[in-house]
Protein backbone atom coordinates (compact mmCIF):
# COMPACT_ATOMS: atom_id res chain seq x y z
CA UNK A 1 0.00 0.00 0.00
CA UNK A 2 1.07 3.76 -0.56
CA UNK A 3 2.54 4.91 2.92
CA UNK A 4 0.93 8.43 1.63
CA UNK A 5 -2.47 6.48 2.34
CA UNK A 6 -1.63 4.60 5.54
CA UNK A 7 -3.79 4.80 8.36
CA UNK A 8 -2.51 4.39 11.96
CA UNK A 9 -5.57 1.77 12.38
CA UNK A 10 -4.44 -0.07 8.86
CA UNK A 11 -0.69 -0.21 10.64
CA UNK A 12 -1.83 -1.23 13.83
CA UNK A 13 -3.45 -4.68 12.44
CA UNK A 14 -0.16 -5.80 11.87
CA UNK A 15 2.00 -8.24 13.45
CA UNK A 16 5.12 -7.63 13.97
CA UNK A 17 7.87 -10.04 14.26
CA UNK A 18 9.25 -9.56 17.97
CA UNK A 19 10.32 -12.73 19.13
CA UNK A 20 12.67 -12.97 15.56
CA UNK A 21 13.83 -9.64 16.74
CA UNK A 22 14.52 -10.92 20.07
CA UNK A 23 16.72 -13.70 19.14
CA UNK A 24 18.52 -11.69 16.52
CA UNK A 25 19.53 -9.76 19.67
CA UNK A 26 18.10 -6.51 18.77
CA UNK A 27 15.59 -6.48 21.54
CA UNK A 28 16.16 -7.82 24.94
CA UNK A 29 13.97 -10.17 26.57
CA UNK A 30 12.35 -7.45 29.21
CA UNK A 31 11.62 -5.49 25.78
CA UNK A 32 9.68 -8.37 24.49
CA UNK A 33 7.96 -8.98 27.58
CA UNK A 34 6.72 -5.05 27.78
CA UNK A 35 6.03 -5.40 24.07
CA UNK A 36 3.80 -8.70 23.96
CA UNK A 37 1.80 -7.12 27.46
CA UNK A 38 1.05 -3.72 25.30
CA UNK A 39 0.86 -4.67 21.60
CA UNK A 40 -2.70 -5.19 20.53
CA UNK A 41 -4.49 -4.25 23.67
CA UNK A 42 -7.55 -2.34 24.39
CA UNK A 43 -7.22 1.00 25.02
CA UNK A 44 -8.28 0.61 29.24
CA UNK A 45 -5.44 -1.66 29.33
CA UNK A 46 -2.78 0.21 27.49
CA UNK A 47 -3.94 3.07 29.47
CA UNK A 48 -3.14 1.20 32.94
CA UNK A 49 0.03 0.08 31.71
CA UNK A 50 1.39 3.75 31.11
CA UNK A 51 -0.17 4.38 34.00
CA UNK A 52 1.58 2.03 35.61
CA UNK A 53 4.91 2.16 34.05
CA UNK A 54 4.90 4.25 31.43
CA UNK A 55 8.74 5.16 31.41
CA UNK A 56 9.49 1.29 30.64
CA UNK A 57 7.09 1.14 27.76
CA UNK A 58 8.45 4.46 26.10
CA UNK A 59 12.14 3.40 26.88
CA UNK A 60 11.55 -0.02 25.07
CA UNK A 61 9.87 2.26 21.60
CA UNK A 62 12.61 4.74 21.95
CA UNK A 63 14.92 1.27 21.61
CA UNK A 64 13.15 -0.29 19.04
CA UNK A 65 13.06 3.02 17.11
CA UNK A 66 17.09 3.28 17.52
CA UNK A 67 18.08 -0.34 17.00
CA UNK A 68 15.42 -1.28 13.98
CA UNK A 69 15.23 0.18 10.76
CA UNK A 70 12.70 -2.14 9.31
CA UNK A 71 10.06 0.02 7.41
CA UNK A 72 6.92 -1.88 8.53
CA UNK A 73 8.70 -1.70 11.90
CA UNK A 74 9.55 1.52 12.38
CA UNK A 75 5.67 2.42 10.71
CA UNK A 76 4.61 0.46 13.96
CA UNK A 77 6.24 2.05 16.90
CA UNK A 78 5.21 5.38 15.69
CA UNK A 79 1.44 4.55 15.10
CA UNK A 80 1.83 3.36 18.78
CA UNK A 81 3.20 6.12 20.01
CA UNK A 82 1.16 8.89 18.18
CA UNK A 83 -1.71 7.06 18.91
CA UNK A 84 -0.93 7.08 22.77
CA UNK A 85 -0.22 10.64 22.40
CA UNK A 86 -3.47 11.65 20.73
CA UNK A 87 -4.55 9.60 23.34
CA UNK A 88 -3.34 12.11 26.20
CA UNK A 89 -0.85 14.41 25.18
CA UNK A 90 0.43 14.89 28.50
CA UNK A 91 2.02 11.12 27.76
CA UNK A 92 5.04 13.19 26.31
CA UNK A 93 6.26 14.12 29.08
CA UNK A 94 7.13 10.15 29.33
CA UNK A 95 9.82 11.16 27.58
CA UNK A 96 11.93 13.49 29.90
CA UNK A 97 11.13 10.77 32.40
CA UNK A 98 14.09 10.82 35.06
CA UNK A 99 14.05 6.90 34.41
CA UNK A 100 14.93 7.57 30.74
CA UNK A 101 17.93 10.32 31.62
CA UNK A 102 20.48 7.99 29.53
CA UNK A 103 18.38 7.56 26.82
CA UNK A 104 18.60 10.40 23.84
CA UNK A 105 14.58 10.38 23.57
CA UNK A 106 14.97 12.96 20.60
CA UNK A 107 17.45 11.15 18.93
CA UNK A 108 15.80 7.76 17.59
CA UNK A 109 13.27 10.35 16.09
CA UNK A 110 15.94 11.68 13.89
CA UNK A 111 18.18 8.80 13.19
CA UNK A 112 16.34 6.48 11.85
CA UNK A 113 14.59 9.14 9.26
CA UNK A 114 18.39 9.78 7.94
CA UNK A 115 18.93 6.23 7.41
CA UNK A 116 15.89 5.09 5.88
CA UNK A 117 17.11 7.57 3.24
CA UNK A 118 20.82 6.79 2.89
CA UNK A 119 21.32 3.44 4.73
CA UNK A 120 18.14 1.88 3.23
CA UNK A 121 19.60 2.07 0.11
CA UNK A 122 23.18 1.07 0.61
CA UNK A 123 22.73 -2.18 2.72
CA UNK A 124 20.34 -4.45 4.39
CA UNK A 125 19.32 -2.89 7.94
CA UNK A 126 20.68 -5.99 9.68
CA UNK A 127 23.82 -5.91 7.83
CA UNK A 128 24.61 -2.26 8.79
CA UNK A 129 24.11 -0.17 12.02
CA UNK A 130 25.28 3.02 12.99
CA UNK A 131 25.66 4.85 16.03
CA UNK A 132 24.24 8.92 15.04
CA UNK A 133 26.39 10.26 17.21
CA UNK A 134 29.53 8.66 15.82
CA UNK A 135 28.41 10.29 12.18
CA UNK A 136 28.41 14.39 13.39
CA UNK A 137 25.50 14.87 11.12
CA UNK A 138 24.25 18.28 11.11
CA UNK A 139 20.38 17.67 12.74
CA UNK A 140 19.12 20.32 10.53
CA UNK A 141 20.75 19.59 7.39
CA UNK A 142 19.87 15.53 7.90
CA UNK A 143 16.08 16.86 8.67
CA UNK A 144 15.90 18.13 5.21
CA UNK A 145 16.71 14.46 3.84
CA UNK A 146 13.65 13.88 4.73
CA UNK A 147 11.85 15.49 2.34
CA UNK A 148 13.50 13.38 -0.27
CA UNK A 149 12.14 10.28 1.48
CA UNK A 150 8.36 9.65 -0.02
CA UNK A 151 7.22 7.71 3.14
CA UNK A 152 4.57 9.91 4.38
CA UNK A 153 3.26 7.97 7.06
CA UNK A 154 6.68 8.13 8.93
CA UNK A 155 7.69 12.08 7.97
CA UNK A 156 3.73 13.02 9.48
CA UNK A 157 4.68 10.94 12.37
CA UNK A 158 7.61 11.66 12.80
CA UNK A 159 7.33 15.49 12.78
CA UNK A 160 3.72 15.13 14.96
CA UNK A 161 5.72 13.14 17.45
CA UNK A 162 9.04 15.29 18.04
CA UNK A 163 7.51 18.46 18.07
CA UNK A 164 5.25 17.73 20.74
CA UNK A 165 7.90 15.92 22.77
CA UNK A 166 10.02 18.95 22.53
CA UNK A 167 7.24 21.20 23.68
CA UNK A 168 6.96 19.59 26.81
CA UNK A 169 10.49 18.95 27.98
CA UNK A 170 11.32 20.44 31.38
CA UNK A 171 11.32 23.93 31.60
CA UNK A 172 15.18 23.77 33.55
CA UNK A 173 16.24 22.00 30.01
CA UNK A 174 19.20 23.99 28.16
CA UNK A 175 19.46 24.72 24.34
CA UNK A 176 22.22 22.02 24.69
CA UNK A 177 21.49 18.67 26.05
CA UNK A 178 18.42 16.24 25.70
CA UNK A 179 16.84 15.06 29.14
CA UNK A 180 19.14 17.99 30.85
CA UNK A 181 22.51 15.89 30.21
CA UNK A 182 25.60 17.87 30.21
CA UNK A 183 27.13 18.39 26.92
CA UNK A 184 30.55 16.36 27.93
CA UNK A 185 28.78 12.85 28.20
CA UNK A 186 30.87 10.29 26.76
CA UNK A 187 27.94 9.63 24.29
CA UNK A 188 26.41 13.91 23.36
CA UNK A 189 23.23 14.03 22.86
CA UNK A 190 21.30 15.24 20.28
CA UNK A 191 21.28 19.79 20.38
CA UNK A 192 17.40 20.53 21.39
CA UNK A 193 18.63 23.73 18.90
CA UNK A 194 19.52 21.36 16.19
CA UNK A 195 15.76 19.43 16.19
CA UNK A 196 13.85 22.77 16.91
CA UNK A 197 15.80 24.56 13.61
CA UNK A 198 15.47 21.24 11.37
CA UNK A 199 11.97 20.66 11.98
CA UNK A 200 11.20 24.37 11.40
CA UNK A 201 12.83 24.20 7.94
CA UNK A 202 10.84 20.65 7.12
CA UNK A 203 7.69 22.45 8.18
CA UNK A 204 8.86 25.68 5.42
CA UNK A 205 9.31 23.27 2.91
CA UNK A 206 6.20 21.33 3.16
CA UNK A 207 4.21 24.81 3.43
CA UNK A 208 6.00 25.78 0.34
CA UNK A 209 6.20 22.35 -1.53
CA UNK A 210 3.52 19.47 0.14
CA UNK A 211 4.94 15.97 0.30
CA UNK A 212 1.02 15.16 0.56
CA UNK A 213 -1.59 16.72 -1.24
CA UNK A 214 -4.21 17.39 1.27
CA UNK A 215 -1.92 16.49 4.55
CA UNK A 216 1.17 18.29 4.08
CA UNK A 217 0.29 21.65 5.02
CA UNK A 218 -2.36 20.97 7.56
CA UNK A 219 0.60 18.67 9.65
CA UNK A 220 2.89 21.83 9.23
CA UNK A 221 0.36 24.03 10.91
CA UNK A 222 -0.35 22.04 13.74
CA UNK A 223 3.20 21.45 14.54
CA UNK A 224 4.08 24.79 13.97
CA UNK A 225 1.30 26.18 16.36
CA UNK A 226 2.87 24.29 18.90
CA UNK A 227 6.37 25.12 18.11
CA UNK A 228 5.95 28.74 17.81
CA UNK A 229 6.00 29.42 21.82
CA UNK A 230 9.93 28.33 21.25
CA UNK A 231 11.57 31.20 21.49
CA UNK A 232 14.58 29.72 18.92
CA UNK A 233 11.73 28.40 16.66
CA UNK A 234 9.85 32.21 16.37
CA UNK A 235 13.80 33.70 15.49
CA UNK A 236 14.14 30.88 12.89
CA UNK A 237 10.94 31.06 11.45
CA UNK A 238 11.22 34.57 10.30
CA UNK A 239 14.81 34.46 9.36
CA UNK A 240 13.76 31.95 6.93
CA UNK A 241 10.86 33.79 5.58
CA UNK A 242 8.39 31.66 7.18
CA UNK A 243 5.61 33.98 8.01
CA UNK A 244 4.84 34.91 4.32
CA UNK A 245 3.85 31.39 3.79
CA UNK A 246 1.19 31.56 6.13
CA UNK A 247 -0.77 34.59 4.63
CA UNK A 248 -2.42 32.93 2.37
CA UNK A 249 -4.01 30.56 4.65
CA UNK A 250 -5.74 33.17 6.35
CA UNK A 251 -8.97 33.24 4.76
CA UNK A 252 -13.00 32.65 5.44
CA UNK A 253 -13.69 28.76 5.96
CA UNK A 254 -16.87 26.53 5.90
CA UNK A 255 -16.08 22.74 6.06
CA UNK A 256 -14.70 21.56 9.25
CA UNK A 257 -11.40 20.36 8.34
CA UNK A 258 -10.73 24.12 6.74
CA UNK A 259 -11.62 25.41 9.95
CA UNK A 260 -9.27 23.90 12.05
CA UNK A 261 -6.44 24.71 9.64
CA UNK A 262 -7.74 28.46 9.83
CA UNK A 263 -7.83 28.28 13.80
CA UNK A 264 -4.39 27.16 14.17
CA UNK A 265 -2.65 29.21 11.00
CA UNK A 266 -4.23 32.43 13.04
CA UNK A 267 -2.95 30.67 16.40
CA UNK A 268 0.18 30.53 14.61
CA UNK A 269 0.07 34.39 13.71
CA UNK A 270 -1.01 35.17 17.33
CA UNK A 271 2.14 33.53 18.39
CA UNK A 272 4.10 35.74 16.43
CA UNK A 273 2.51 38.57 17.27
CA UNK A 274 4.45 38.71 20.47
CA UNK A 275 7.70 39.01 18.35
CA UNK A 276 8.95 42.07 17.05
CA UNK A 277 10.53 40.95 14.26
CA UNK A 278 7.73 39.28 13.17
CA UNK A 279 5.09 41.87 13.50
CA UNK A 280 7.49 43.92 11.34
CA UNK A 281 5.89 41.67 8.28
CA UNK A 282 2.47 41.02 9.92
CA UNK A 283 2.61 44.90 9.15
CA UNK A 284 3.29 45.37 6.01
CA UNK A 285 1.53 42.78 4.37
CA UNK A 286 -1.82 41.74 3.56
CA UNK A 287 -2.08 40.21 6.96
CA UNK A 288 -4.36 42.77 8.73
CA UNK A 289 -7.59 42.65 6.11
CA UNK A 290 -7.24 38.95 5.97
CA UNK A 291 -7.30 38.62 9.73
CA UNK A 292 -10.57 41.41 9.64
CA UNK A 293 -12.38 39.49 6.64
CA UNK A 294 -11.97 36.07 9.12
CA UNK A 295 -13.65 37.39 12.26
CA UNK A 296 -16.23 39.18 10.09
CA UNK A 297 -17.26 36.03 8.56
CA UNK A 298 -16.59 33.48 11.12
CA UNK A 299 -19.37 31.72 13.44
CA UNK A 300 -16.80 29.31 14.93
CA UNK A 301 -15.87 30.84 18.98
CA UNK A 302 -12.69 29.54 18.54
CA UNK A 303 -11.40 31.22 15.53
CA UNK A 304 -12.93 34.56 16.33
CA UNK A 305 -11.51 34.53 20.00
CA UNK A 306 -7.58 33.66 18.46
CA UNK A 307 -8.16 36.67 15.73
CA UNK A 308 -9.53 38.99 18.46
CA UNK A 309 -6.75 38.61 20.74
CA UNK A 310 -4.54 38.89 18.19
CA UNK A 311 -5.76 42.18 16.67
CA UNK A 312 -5.71 43.09 20.35
CA UNK A 313 -1.57 42.08 20.94
CA UNK A 314 -1.30 44.04 17.22
CA UNK A 315 -3.04 47.40 18.14
CA UNK A 316 -0.55 49.21 19.89
CA UNK A 317 2.61 48.56 17.19
CA UNK A 318 3.66 51.13 14.86
CA UNK A 319 0.88 51.89 12.87
CA UNK A 320 -1.36 48.88 12.91
CA UNK A 321 -4.14 50.61 15.00
CA UNK A 322 -4.55 53.26 12.73
CA UNK A 323 -4.91 51.05 9.72
CA UNK A 324 -7.65 48.71 11.86
CA UNK A 325 -9.61 52.44 12.06
CA UNK A 326 -9.34 52.91 8.05
CA UNK A 327 -10.41 48.80 7.74
CA UNK A 328 -13.50 49.66 10.04
CA UNK A 329 -12.70 47.69 12.27
CA UNK A 330 -14.21 49.45 15.33
CA UNK A 331 -18.06 48.28 13.30
CA UNK A 332 -16.72 44.76 12.94
CA UNK A 333 -16.16 44.74 16.85
CA UNK A 334 -19.84 46.64 17.22
CA UNK A 335 -21.42 43.69 15.22
CA UNK A 336 -19.40 41.10 17.31
CA UNK A 337 -20.04 42.13 20.82
CA UNK A 338 -24.04 42.19 19.51
CA UNK A 339 -23.32 38.40 19.12
CA UNK A 340 -23.91 35.67 21.70
CA UNK A 341 -20.37 34.22 22.82
CA UNK A 342 -20.56 31.80 25.96
CA UNK A 343 -16.61 32.45 26.70
CA UNK A 344 -15.53 35.02 29.00
CA UNK A 345 -12.04 35.69 27.69
CA UNK A 346 -13.83 36.70 24.39
CA UNK A 347 -16.13 39.32 25.27
CA UNK A 348 -13.15 40.60 27.43
CA UNK A 349 -10.97 40.91 24.28
CA UNK A 350 -13.52 42.36 22.66
CA UNK A 351 -13.84 45.40 25.26
CA UNK A 352 -10.51 45.91 25.25
CA UNK A 353 -10.15 46.42 21.71
CA UNK A 354 -13.11 48.58 21.43
CA UNK A 355 -11.47 50.85 23.92
CA UNK A 356 -8.02 50.57 22.43
CA UNK A 357 -9.39 51.16 18.63
CA UNK A 358 -11.58 54.34 20.58
CA UNK A 359 -8.41 55.55 21.52
CA UNK A 360 -6.23 55.00 18.16
CA UNK A 361 -9.37 57.05 16.70
CA UNK A 362 -8.48 60.34 19.25
CA UNK A 363 -4.96 59.99 18.22
CA UNK A 364 -5.16 60.07 14.86
CA UNK A 365 -5.95 63.48 12.74
CA UNK A 366 -7.66 62.92 9.73
CA UNK A 367 -4.82 62.99 7.02
CA UNK A 368 -2.81 60.42 9.08
CA UNK A 369 -6.24 58.22 8.59
CA UNK A 370 -6.27 59.17 5.06
CA UNK A 371 -2.83 58.54 4.38
CA UNK A 372 -3.06 55.32 6.18
CA UNK A 373 -5.93 54.26 3.93
CA UNK A 374 -4.02 55.06 0.83
CA UNK A 375 -0.79 53.50 2.02
CA UNK A 376 -3.32 50.35 2.63
CA UNK A 377 -3.89 50.35 -0.99
CA UNK A 378 -7.99 49.90 0.21
CA UNK A 379 -10.27 53.34 -0.90
CA UNK A 380 -13.53 54.14 0.22
CA UNK A 381 -15.91 57.21 -0.02
CA UNK A 382 -15.58 57.80 3.67
CA UNK A 383 -16.54 61.41 4.41
CA UNK A 384 -13.13 62.93 4.04
CA UNK A 385 -12.59 62.83 0.35
CA UNK A 386 -16.17 64.63 -0.31
CA UNK A 387 -15.14 67.24 2.80
CA UNK A 388 -14.03 70.38 1.65
CA UNK A 389 -12.74 71.61 4.91
CA UNK A 390 -10.08 68.40 4.53
CA UNK A 391 -8.84 69.43 1.33
CA UNK A 392 -8.41 72.97 2.34
CA UNK A 393 -6.12 72.17 6.04
CA UNK A 394 -4.41 69.36 4.46
CA UNK A 395 -3.26 70.16 0.81
CA UNK A 396 0.10 71.02 2.13
CA UNK A 397 0.34 67.39 3.76
CA UNK A 398 0.32 65.96 0.43
CA UNK A 399 3.85 67.45 -0.61
CA UNK A 400 5.26 65.08 2.41
CA UNK A 401 8.33 62.87 1.12
CA UNK A 402 8.34 64.67 -2.59
CA UNK A 403 4.16 64.30 -3.09
CA UNK A 404 4.50 60.53 -1.19
CA UNK A 405 0.96 60.15 -0.94
CA UNK A 406 -0.04 61.52 -4.78
CA UNK A 407 2.46 58.88 -6.09
CA UNK A 408 0.91 56.38 -4.42
CA UNK A 409 -2.69 57.28 -5.82
CA UNK A 410 -1.16 57.25 -9.04
CA UNK A 411 0.20 53.78 -8.40
CA UNK A 412 -2.79 52.59 -7.37
CA UNK A 413 -4.21 53.09 -10.98
CA UNK A 414 -2.34 51.01 -12.47
CA UNK A 415 -2.24 48.05 -9.77
CA UNK A 416 -6.05 47.83 -8.14
CA UNK A 417 -8.56 45.67 -9.68
CA UNK A 418 -10.98 46.91 -7.36
CA UNK A 419 -13.89 49.27 -9.43
CA UNK A 420 -14.12 51.26 -5.58
CA UNK A 421 -10.96 51.96 -5.15
CA UNK A 422 -10.12 53.47 -8.63
CA UNK A 423 -12.92 55.53 -8.55
CA UNK A 424 -12.38 57.34 -5.28
CA UNK A 425 -8.61 57.62 -6.45
CA UNK A 426 -9.24 59.58 -9.54
CA UNK A 427 -11.41 61.46 -7.11
CA UNK A 428 -8.66 62.53 -4.98
CA UNK A 429 -6.01 63.19 -7.63
CA UNK A 430 -8.84 65.75 -8.78
CA UNK A 431 -9.15 66.89 -5.60
CA UNK A 432 -6.01 67.44 -5.50
CA UNK A 433 -5.59 69.62 -9.06
CA UNK A 434 -8.77 71.53 -7.25
CA UNK A 435 -7.07 72.43 -3.93
CA UNK A 436 -2.88 72.92 -4.77
CA UNK A 437 -2.07 76.08 -6.45
CA UNK A 438 -0.06 73.86 -8.20
CA UNK A 439 -1.69 71.04 -8.75
CA UNK A 440 -2.35 71.15 -12.24
CA UNK A 441 1.30 71.08 -13.00
CA UNK A 442 2.50 69.11 -10.38
CA UNK A 443 -0.10 65.76 -11.25
CA UNK A 444 0.72 66.87 -15.41
CA UNK A 445 4.73 66.34 -14.07
CA UNK A 446 3.90 62.80 -12.66
CA UNK A 447 2.33 61.49 -16.04
CA UNK A 448 -1.17 61.06 -14.59
CA UNK A 449 -2.84 61.86 -17.82
CA UNK A 450 -2.19 58.73 -19.43
CA UNK A 451 -2.98 56.02 -16.29
CA UNK A 452 -6.40 58.28 -15.76
CA UNK A 453 -7.21 58.46 -19.69
CA UNK A 454 -6.98 54.47 -19.60
CA UNK A 455 -9.78 54.49 -17.47
CA UNK A 456 -12.33 56.59 -19.41
CA UNK A 457 -13.31 53.20 -20.69
CA UNK A 458 -13.46 51.18 -17.68
CA UNK A 459 -16.56 48.71 -17.48
CA UNK A 460 -17.61 50.16 -14.30
CA UNK A 461 -19.59 53.66 -14.63
CA UNK A 462 -18.29 54.88 -11.06
CA UNK A 463 -14.63 54.73 -12.76
CA UNK A 464 -15.16 56.16 -14.87
CA UNK A 465 -17.48 59.24 -13.96
CA UNK A 466 -14.47 59.93 -11.27
CA UNK A 467 -11.89 59.62 -14.24
CA UNK A 468 -13.67 61.87 -16.33
CA UNK A 469 -14.15 64.50 -13.76
CA UNK A 470 -10.20 64.16 -13.44
CA UNK A 471 -10.06 64.97 -16.72
CA UNK A 472 -11.54 67.76 -16.98
CA UNK A 473 -9.75 69.01 -13.78
CA UNK A 474 -6.24 68.42 -15.28
CA UNK A 475 -7.43 70.21 -18.72
CA UNK A 476 -9.47 73.52 -17.01
CA UNK A 477 -7.24 73.90 -14.33
CA UNK A 478 -8.16 75.30 -10.57
CA UNK A 479 -9.84 78.25 -12.32
CA UNK A 480 -12.62 76.61 -13.89
CA UNK A 481 -12.57 73.43 -11.84
CA UNK A 482 -13.91 74.22 -8.83
CA UNK A 483 -17.47 74.36 -11.25
CA UNK A 484 -17.19 70.63 -11.63
CA UNK A 485 -18.89 69.25 -9.38
CA UNK A 486 -19.57 65.30 -8.94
Amino acid sequence: MDQAELTTDQVLSRDIPWETYMSTKLISGTSLQLLRRYDHRSESQRAQLLDDDGPAYVRVFVHVLRDIFKEDTVEYVLAMIDEMLTANPKRARLFHDNALADDDTYEPFLIFLYQFIIIKHIKPYSQFKVSFSSLHINVANMIILLLRKGNWFVQEKSCKILALIVSVRPKNQSGVASNGEASNEKKPFTSIDDVLIGLVKWLCEQLKKPSHPSRGVPTAINCLSTLLKEPVVRSNFVQTDGVKLLVPLICPASTQQSIQLLYETCLCIWLLSYYEPAIEYLATSRTLPRLIDVVKSSTKEKVVRVVVLTLKNLMSKGTLGAQMVDLQLPQVVQSLKAQAWSDEDLLEALNSLEEGLKDNIKKLSSFDKYKQEVLLGNLDWSPMHKDPIFWRENITNFEEHDFQILRVLLTILDSSNDPRTLAVACFDISQFIQSHPAGRIIVTDLKAKERVMKLMNHESAEVTKNALLCIQRLFLGAKYASFLQV
